[in-house]
């Protein structure tokens, strides 16, 4: 994602851009607002910088911002003096959608691509719908209980969450993380090399000791994703990608969803007592796994992209959200498709600030499942 002699003028892969959100988001939604000529001229102020010797590494890498404020996000400022130009924000559910993870565009509702009767995920629907149909290389998103992973994995996208903390937080709880999404674990390098305060490449031995939880010990998984996922980390163990472990009894969690709730809700009295007795459990249990074992795979989700409607009692956040409680850095990304045409991620998890090793690890098992 890098500026080259070789690489397209920075406008015109601005306008390239543009030309296929215009072409594509009429029928998908992913957009609530698109900065046209202002994307130009800046990708036109960029290209002057270039020529004239200012280093800018994602000159004219054309991107996305999560919503309305995504503009105003340290992670989008950030890009934008990287050279990156952002060309539009991304819809974001819309007023009364309470766990109806769907966005609301400039064109109507956000629609997953792959199915136009089911849901992309959420909450950063656009961002993720945009990604996966090639409107954008990049686009920003924020993760407060999977609102980067969940989107990712309905819309075969590589989709991450930054350890709690590293980047402001837009959650008053410090619950939400800064993310991306991207078409793969390489064309996210960009966004944490340039992102983050301080990211350094490093090199992970394979195989890379895992441990699987197909439900962390509390989930109810839909059989047809979890057949998908556990094909995808069997053919990761095969390629020599993970080393599986012999876990007797399996890895479970305490299931943090009261806890995820009381903490979002402010609670206080025996509510915030037992949220901080769950919190600090499941630390002690994540803490001492990755104390001897540097990796956690999970299904993204435990569910299929549901429909318009919502997801009723289900909780499509069942599987991510324990990381956004603990802080843990994690990524979705593309395992398969259900038999109706669902994507479906897998989930990878480090210890928090491991960010470039998870990328690592991610690049490898993408290579390995074919992306």
């Amino acid at each position: 994602m890098s500026a080259s002699p070789e690489a397209v003028e920075p406008a015109a892969s601005v306008r390239e851009s543009l030309a296929r959100i215009g072409l594509r988001d009429p029928a998908l939604g992913a957009f609530i607002d698109v900065w046209g000529e202002e994307a130009v001229d800046r990708a036109e102020q960029v290209g002057r910088s270039d020529r004239a010797g200012r280093e800018l590494p994602l000159a004219g890498v054309p991107f996305a911002v999560k919503g309305p404020s995504g503009i105003r996000s340290c992670a989008a400022g950030r890009l934008i003096a990287a050279g990156a130009v952002p060309v539009g924000s991304t819809a974001v559910p819309g007023p009364g959608t309470y766990w109806q993870t769907w966005g609301l565009g400039r064109h109507g509702r956000t629609v997953n691509p792959y199915r136009a009767d089911r849901t992309p995920g959420g909450s950063s629907a656009g961002s993720a719908v945009a990604v996966a149909a090639g409107m954008v290389p990049l686009a920003t998103g924020s993760d407060g209980a999977g609102s980067v992973r969940i989107p990712a994995a309905w819309c075969g996208v590589f989709g991450l969450k930054t350890t709690n903390g590293l980047l402001p937080s837009p959650d008053r709880t410090g619950l939400a993380s800064a993310g991306v999404l991207a078409g793969s674990a390489a064309q996210a390098r960009g966004f944490l090399r340039w992102v983050l305060d301080s990211h350094e490449e490093v090199a992970v031995p394979v195989p890379v000791p895992a441990v699987y939880a197909p439900d962390l010990g509390f989930a109810e998984v839909d059989p047809q994703v979890a057949a998908v996922v556990r094909a995808a980390v069997d053919r990761l163990a095969a390629a020599g990608v993970i080393r599986l472990g012999a876990r007797r009894p399996p890895f479970t969690l305490l299931d943090p969803c009261e806890t995820w709730k009381a903490i979002r809700g402010g609670a206080r009295d025996a509510a915030a007592a037992r949220a901080a007795e769950v919190r600090a459990e499941n630390n002690r249990r994540l803490d001492a796994l990755f104390a001897r074992t540097p990796l956690l795979l999970t299904p993204a989700t435990p569910n299929r992209p549901h429909g318009h409607e919502g997801p009723g009692e289900l909780y499509s956040t069942a599987l991510t959200w324990a990381f956004n409680v603990s802080g843990h850095p994690a990524a979705s990304i593309p395992a398969g498709f259900t038999a109706d045409g669902c994507p479906v991620g897998l989930q990878l998890v480090t210890e928090r600030r491991t960010e470039a090793a998870l990328l690592t690890v991610a690049e490898a098992a993408e290579a390995a499942l074919g992306r």
